[in-house]
C-alpha cells in the first residue's frame, strides 16, 4: 500500500545484501481487479518482464467482484488503484478527493446484436429488449439512449425494455435468444463478433454524432493523491511500466502467450479478435487532446444523467488528469 510502510521499507533496505534490499525497498502497489476483466492481462505482461521489479516496484492484485466492489476497496484503501470510468474519477475529484487518472484503454462496447436480426438500425430498437452492461446510470446506456432521440426521435428508455445486469449473463442471454439486443463491454463484443454477431453501434459511434472525432480512453487507473505515503514517484513508476508493457503486447506478438490463458478466449478466432481490439484501445493521444475531447462529452453526459450520474461536478475537474514529468 502507499503508506509508512515504503519508508519502513527503505530504512530496513541499509541492513540487507543488495539483493534484499532492492526488494525490501520496492513499494507496494495493489492493484484491484475485475474477475471478467483485462486490467489482468497487462499485469501478467508486467509481471513477465519484470517491469515492475525493475522500476522498483512490486505489484500485487487482489481479484473483485464487480465495478461497485473496485470502488469500495479502493476507497476504503484495500487496494491502492482500479481501472474505473472516467466520470466516477471525475465526480471523486468534484466532491473534493485529490484523484487522478491514468488513461488504461480507449477501446468501448457496443450494442451486439444477433447476425441474422431484424435490427438494422437504433429506430429498429423501439418495443425490444435490450441488455444493459453496467446499469440504468452506465455512460454506454445515457449515449445510446441520447442517439436515438437525436438520430430517430426515440425515448429508448420508453419504447424498449431494458434489462440491466452482469455482462457475462447478459451475453448469455443474448445467445439464447432471451434478448433482441446487448449493450456490453468491448471483451464480451470482441467474443460475440467471433460467434458471428454483429455491431450495430459503438461507442465511439455515438460520440461522434457529438462532434467528439478523437478516441476518448473512458477507462483508466485511478489514484488518490491525498493519502498518507503518498509518493508520486510510485504513479510515475507504474505509468511507465504500464506504457511499456502496452508496447509490448501491440508489437510482440509472443508475448500473448502470455496473456491467452487469462483471455477466455475459446478459440483462435476469438483470441485474434480480442487481441486486436485490446491493441486498438491503447492510448496514444496527448493528454491535452483526450482532456479537450472528454471535457466535451463529460457536458454531454452531465446533462444526459443529470445529478445522479456526476453529482455537483458538472464540469470535468482541472487536474484530473496525470501528467508524467
Amino acid at each position: 500500500m502507499l503508506n509508512r510502510r515504503r519508508m519502513l521499507a527503505l530504512a530496513a533496505a541499509a541492513l540487507l545484501a543488495p539483493s534484499d534490499a532492492a526488494r525490501a525497498a520496492a513499494a507496494e502497489l495493489k492493484v484491484g481487479v475485475l474477475t471478467f476483466g483485462t486490467v489482468d492481462w497487462e499485469l501478467a505482461v508486467i509481471r513477465h518482464l519484470g517491469l515492475d521489479r525493475a522500476a522498483g516496484l512490486q505489484v500485487d492484485s487482489l481479484k473483485l467482484a464487480s465495478n461497485d466492489a473496485g470502488r469500495i476497496a479502493f476507497l476504503g484503501g484495500s487496494v491502492d488503484t482500479i481501472v474505473s470510468d472516467l466520470l466516477w474519477a471525475a465526480r471523486m475529484r468534484g466532491e473534493g478527493r485529490d484523484i487522478v487518472f491514468l488513461p488504461f484503454s480507449s477501446t468501448e462496447g457496443a450494442l451486439m446484436v444477433p447476425a441474422s436480426s431484424p435490427i438494422k438500425s437504433v429506430a429498429d430498437l423501439s418495443g425490444k429488449r435490450i441488455g444493459v452492461a453496467g446499469g440504468a446510470l452506465d455512460k454506454s446506456w445515457l449515449l445510446l439512449q441520447a442517439f436515438a432521440r437525436k438520430q430517430a426521435g426515440l425515448d429508448l428508455a420508453m419504447a424498449a425494455t431494458p434489462a440491466y445486469g452482469a455482462p457475462p449473463l447478459l451475453s448469455q442471454k443474448l445467445e439464447s435468444g432471451e434478448l433482441d439486443a446487448a449493450l456490453l463491454y468491448w471483451n464480451f463484443c470482441a467474443r460475440l463478433e467471433a460467434k458471428g454477431f454483429r455491431r450495430l453501434i459503438g461507442a465511439d459511434g455515438m460520440t461522434k454524432a457529438f462532434g467528439i472525432e478523437g478516441s476518448i480512453a473512458f477507462i483508466g487507473y485511478v489514484f488518490d493523491r491525498s493519502r498518507v505515503g503518498f509518493d508520486p514517484a510510485v504513479i510515475e513508476g507504474f505509468a511507465g511500466i504500464s506504457r511499456s508493457a502496452k508496447r509490448a503486447l501491440a508489437s510482440e506478438g509472443a508475448i500473448w502467450n502470455v496473456v491467452r490463458p487469462l483471455m477466455q478466449a475459446g478459440d483462435d478466432t476469438a483470441f485474434e479478435v480480442l487481441k486486436r481490439n485490446f491493441i486498438a484501445g491503447i492510448p496514444s493521444r496527448p493528454v491535452a487532446d483526450e482532456q479537450a475531447d472528454a471535457t466535451r462529452l463529460y457536458a454531454v453526459l452531465a446533462e444526459l444523467g443529470g445529478e445522479k450520474l456526476v453529482g455537483k461536478t458538472k464540469a470535468l475537474p482541472d487536474g484530473l488528469y496525470w501528467k508524467s514529468a
